[in-house]
């Protein structure tokens, strides 16, 4: 069992310091290198969910800047999958999530760059210490280090006092099989006229760090991927918010709730009244 070291204020910020390198060098390559006719290089879940070239490009960047710097720690990718590391630290990426805004030149994708203590392939048995969202068409960049606050492009962030739920603009995103997104729209429709209203942006990491900017009120979607996740819950942490999943369940697959108290709560116990985080029978003739 690999023993988790204890990593202090100097530490920390020496990898938030990578962290941030990494990712914004990984963001040049996305805009600059960028093909002026992408296309879709494969797919996983379903055929929505796509894959392009450069994912695989700026994942392997990122590898490569990692693993020369920290050569002992894991690396946890969502294109090349999991390499397992001796330090007990792990690098947890999304090389651009929000891929299919990239993929049609929507500007709202992004690098996120997160490394955890723990095993990041067990919901809860993870902690985020240094993490950087970073967008490099907008140039905006979120960080956090454990115990050091949230910052963009070097403002602390501190979320304000929520509102009450039916003022709360609030962020989701949806899943990729009809199941899945029969639930959410089952949600959507009871939720919609009980809150001041909905966005859907299609970048969970951007979402996230838009609850700790106060451009959101709050945030939930079903089927985050730790590498959406890892980063920017810290960074909201670190503002004053709360990462969440239904119940006393840690953030997951499941589901993923995030606001300041009390909102978050009275979010998190709505979505577990409508069963948020159970997906619908396909349609006879559907694709899952």
């Amino acid at each position: 069992m690999t023993t988790v070291p204890a990593v202090g204020p100097g530490a920390v910020r020496a990898l938030l310091a990578l962290a941030e390198h990494a990712a914004r060098r990984a963001g040049v390559v996305i805009v600059e290198d960028r093909p002026e006719h992408l296309g879709v290089a494969a797919t996983k879940s379903s055929p929505t969910d796509v894959v392009t070239e450069m994912d695989r490009r700026a994942e392997t960047l990122l590898r490569e800047i990692l693993g020369a710097a920290r050569p002992e720690d894991g690396l946890l990718g969502e294109e090349a999958g999991h390499e397992p590391g001796a330090s007990g630290l792990t690098w947890v990426l999304d090389p651009i999530d929000g891929t299919v805004n990239y993929l049609y030149g929507i500007p709202a994708y992004a690098v996120s760059v997160a490394v955890v203590s723990g095993d990041p392939t067990v919901p809860g048995a993870w902690t985020p210490l240094a993490g950087c969202v970073h967008n490099p068409v907008s140039g905006e960049t979120w960080t956090a280090a454990a115990g050091l606050g949230a910052h963009l492009l070097g403002r602390r962030l501190h979320i304000p006092v929520p509102p009450s739920l039916d003022r709360a603009l609030t962020g989701t995103g949806f899943g990729y099989f009809t199941g899945r997104r029969r639930t959410q729209s089952r949600v959507i429709a009871d939720l919609l006229p009980r809150i001041r209203d909905i966005r859907r942006i299609g970048c969970a990491s951007m979402d996230l760090c838009m609850v700790a900017t106060g451009r959101l009120d709050a945030y939930f979607e079903r089927g985050l991927a730790v590498w959406d996740l890892a980063a920017a819950r810290l960074v909201v942490e670190e503002a004053g918010g709360v990462v969440r999943g239904l119940g006393d369940a840690p953030p997951s697959q499941d589901m993923v709730v995030s606001a300041a108290e009390p909102l978050v709560g009275l979010l998190a116990d709505e979505l577990a009244a409508l069963e948020a985080a159970a997906d619908a029978a396909p349609a006879p003739g559907g694709t899952g």
